[in-house]
């Protein structure tokens, strides 16, 4: 009972309730005084009394599982929790959506569980798993409540949609001061509702962008940034990401403003390819668009606000082969070296010089721009066993096609046995990358001592 009564009185629960129920308070009394009140306040109340009722069922249902015994394998490794919507990641290892789109928004690239790099960020449906939950909660007598999913199933109402196409045509509008104020709504709405995203269409999109001009560095960088970031919340929508990345005017002005207009500018230009990317169609299209070289240009600007936008949308693009040599002859390699070699970025940048290094062109590069000593250097320094991982694999690679870097490699074996303690310390990839150099340089020894 004692335990009971401590999750009825959570702090953390009671505060963020208290909080909601004073602005509720605030937007109601608004409303309700104001002749004028903006019409979002209407949409911010409706959703802060939902927001108010999630956190109430939630509390509801956490007294319940509190007094059942829930199996590890339905609780997610990140939260903790109960799993509502369990999904595959690319790793194979299941988590909950909210938890692991957390994960990836912020701009990592790995499973959380096994460090392992991604080959994708398309999350997967565990259906298996949901119904194995499903028919637990049922034995036991508990209701799950998805609020997400009931909010999808609200739907959109008529006047939703006369307010979008309102604001797009503001934003079409020969007035520049309503072009900017009907740009700023748009991205403030498209930010705070998800319903909303799922508005617009392919004209729509098009009429989003339509004041955008090309090549214009001079434009009003106040309306440009607005328009980009409001395509970037779109490119969230999991339903706009084919629509947004199949339109070469959009991609053509995201790349544009990778060039131009502020930092924010430039960095959400480098998110909103980063979210299209996560379909491989998309990969192509964007790859083939020129957009490696502006994301590479913008990666070595080195703004620590746009580098890891644009390195995340590197990584994702790289994937498809066909990207990875547009990459290399954009000059990815020496860039992303120079910015290692200066311990900007070291994790995420390791990760896409590992997945380069399956080009043959890159290794030469990585072998004559000095890649050999800084990963050895990684290796002694580093404490991350990723780091460590993806560095022991492309000195892997640089080993087993340059020959003149052996020596380099023996050295640092024999000074420090830098490679043999990664060989018994590390991953298990770490492990068989660096036995499999070890191997290589006792054979070469053998070869030597026999000749």
């Amino acid at each position: 009972m004692a335990k009971t009564g401590m999750l009825e009185t959570d702090p953390a629960m009671v505060a963020k309730a208290t909080e909601l129920k004073k602005e509720l308070q605030r937007l109601v009394k608004a409303i309700v005084e104001e002749d004028d009140s903006r019409i979002d306040s209407y949409d911010q109340a409706r959703e802060t009394l939902s927001a108010l009722k999630d956190l109430k069922i939630k509390r509801s249902l956490s007294l319940k599982l509190d007094t059942h015994d829930v199996p590890p394998e339905f609780r997610c490794p990140l939260s903790r929790e109960l799993m509502k919507d369990p999904v595959i990641l690319a790793s194979g290892q299941t988590y909950d959506r909210p938890f692991i789109q957390k994960w990836l928004k912020s701009g990592n690239l790995t499973c959380p569980q096994s460090q392992q790099v991604l080959t994708h960020t398309i999350l997967i449906p565990n259906n298996l798993v949901r119904d194995m939950i499903l028919q637990w909660c049922k034995n036991q007598g508990i209701k799950l409540h998805n609020s997400e999913q009931e909010t999808q199933e609200e739907g959109i109402t008529e006047a939703d949609r006369d307010h979008l196409q309102l604001l797009l045509d503001k934003v079409s509008s020969p007035s520049l001061v309503e072009q900017k104020k009907a740009a700023k709504e748009l991205r403030q709405l498209t930010k705070r509702m998800p319903s909303f995203r799922g508005l617009f269409g392919k004209d729509a999109i098009t009429q989003l962008v339509n004041p955008l001009p090309l090549g214009r560095p001079d434009f009003h960088t106040d309306l440009q940034e607005d328009l980009i970031t409001t395509v970037l919340n779109l490119s969230i929508h999991d339903n706009n990401k084919k629509l947004v990345g199949e339109n070469h005017v959009v991609i053509n002005l995201l790349i544009d403003s990778l060039k131009s207009g502020t930092i924010e500018t430039k960095s959400n230009s480098a998110a909103a390819l980063f979210t299209l990317s996560a379909l491989d169609s998309n990969k192509i299209l964007i790859g083939k668009s020129g957009a490696l070289q502006a994301l590479i240009n913008l990666l070595e600007e080195g703004h620590p606000l746009a580098m890891k936008d644009a390195a995340s949308a590197i990584f994702n693009l790289c994937i498809i082969h066909g990207n990875k040599e547009r990459a290399v002859h954009a000059g990815a390699v020496g860039v992303i070296l120079k910015k290692i070699m200066d311990r900007m970025l070291v994790d995420e940048l390791l990760a896409i010089l590992a997945i380069l290094s399956g080009h043959q062109k890159a290794v030469e590069e990585m072998g004559e721009l000095g890649a050999v000593p800084c990963l050895l250097s990684i290796l002694r320094e580093s404490t991350c066993g990723r780091n460590k991982e993806n560095s022991i694999a492309i000195l892997y690679t640089i080993c087993f096609n340059d020959r003149t870097k052996w020596r380099e490699i023996k050295e640092e074996e024999n000074s420090n046995g830098t490679i043999s303690q990664l060989a018994q310390n590390g991953t298990l990839r770490a492990k068989r990358k660096a036995n499999g150099i070890l191997e290589r340089l006792n054979r070469a020894v053998t070869v030597i001592h026999t000749a």
